[in-house]
């Protein structure tokens, strides 16, 4: 059955990226609306931006008031301000968060409403150009067609999607995240990950991404520890930029699953970062996809080295499991417990996060046949940990 392949319009790779990248700026816009955070800024990297852009006789402003999950509220207020500084451009320079907004913002820049409005539609529309520069290793937001917002009426996370949402030009630099702290290079690093299990055996997957997320999957169980124990690891650090941008790619292209669905509420009612929901939830949702898909789940554990080849695909699987479990372990990912979740108000809202879960879509992709009785139950396991 034939398929099709979806990617940014222009990326660049690897050190200087911005360098090279300069030309295809300079042919964009004369003014940028910078959408970054606090930290960013303090560290300097967005200094060098600025000086870059006007080297190329490109104005900016900077709007870092990206202080966590993106939210419609959020969006509205960087909207105004592209519009109020007669922006022609956007440039999206951090984390998730601050990518998702400025996605965010350049298609809500041309769209009536909010966001909420445009939930299960496929969002189109000619929207400014878009640059998007990552600083972590996780989201592979940079490559996808994708973004995130809390609709702050319902507290409910939706993803939004649309082709004409890919960056016009993606720059991916590791060297911009070597002074990234170590939880959110673990929680960064999870999401990658998770990204490419989940796209590896979604029922959408196909040959080109299977073999983008079998790759990610192996660098980023190579180099993720290695990362979380000395950030300054350039030969890791700059694994770990690429294996996000191929799940990214890879997700774009066979979607996200279980993980994801059940993640994006935990996110929106208790507000944990997406990376540790999702490192949470890893484990017993995967458990749960196995027998959807062993002769998968007994690749991966293969190609990592975490089962041999005269194992049996279901002993293979399980073994691929225990590597998980041993991995955000080691990466000291916490449970809902140590995060300070209250127990009794995550139990109230256990049907609405998997009644959101569902309705996002996101479930029907797993290999095996997910019910909302399931995903209570999965939910009811995180307290076991």
């Amino acid at each position: 059955m034939a398929f099709q392949i979806t990617t940014d319009k222009r990326v660049i790779i690897g050190k200087d990226a911005l360098e090279q990248g300069a030309p295809y700026l300079k042919a964009m816009g004369k003014k940028a609306l910078i959408v970054t955070g606090k930290h960013i800024t303090k560290s300097g990297m967005v200094d060098k931006l600025v000086n870059k852009l006007q080297s190329l006789d490109i104005s900016s402003v900077i709007f870092n008031d990206v202080p966590g999950e993106t939210d419609d509220l959020m969006v509205e207020t960087c909207k105004k301000a592209y519009k109020k500084n007669q922006c022609d451009m956007i440039i999206g320079f951090g984390g998730g968060s601050p990518l998702d907004t400025a996605k965010a913002t350049a298609c809500m820049s041309k769209l009536s409403g909010t966001p909420a409005d445009y939930a299960g539609k496929m969002i189109e529309g000619q929207f400014p150009p878009l640059v998007l520069i990552p600083t972590t290793a996780g989201t592979g937001a940079e490559a996808t067609k994708f973004f995130c917002v809390t609709d702050t009426k319902t507290q409910a996370k939706l993803l939004l999607k649309g082709d004409d949402l890919l960056p016009t030009l993606a720059l991916v630099d590791y060297s911009y995240t070597l002074d990234c702290p170590q939880n959110i290079t673990a929680a960064t690093g999870m999401d990658a990950l998770t990204h490419a299990v989940e796209a590896y055996t979604s029922v959408k997957a196909n040959l080109v991404t299977d073999m983008y997320a079998l790759d990610a999957i192996k660098r980023i169980f190579k180099s993720l520890p290695i990362c979380f124990k000395d950030g300054q690891n350039i030969s890791a650090r700059e694994d770990m930029s690429f294996a996000a941008y191929e799940a990214g790619f890879c997700i774009n292209n066979s979607s996200v699953t279980l993980v994801h669905g059940m993640s994006r509420p935990i996110g929106a009612l208790f507000h944990v970062p997406h990376g540790i929901s999702n490192a949470m939830l890893i484990t017993e949702c995967l458990r749960f996809a196995l027998p959807g898909a062993y002769d998968k789940f007994a690749k991966i554990a293969y190609e990592i080295g975490a089962a041999s080849y005269t194992d049996d695909i279901q002993t293979a699987s399980n073994k691929f499991i225990d590597a998980l479990e041993k991995l955000t372990k080691e990466l000291s990912i916490p449970s809902l417990r140590e995060y300070g979740v209250p127990y009794e108000k995550f139990k109230a809202a256990e049907d609405k996060m998997a009644s959101d879960a569902l309705a996002s879509g996101s479930p029907s992709n797993t290999v095996r046949k997910v019910t909302k009785e399931d995903e209570i139950k999965i939910y009811e396991k995180l307290w076991d940990k």
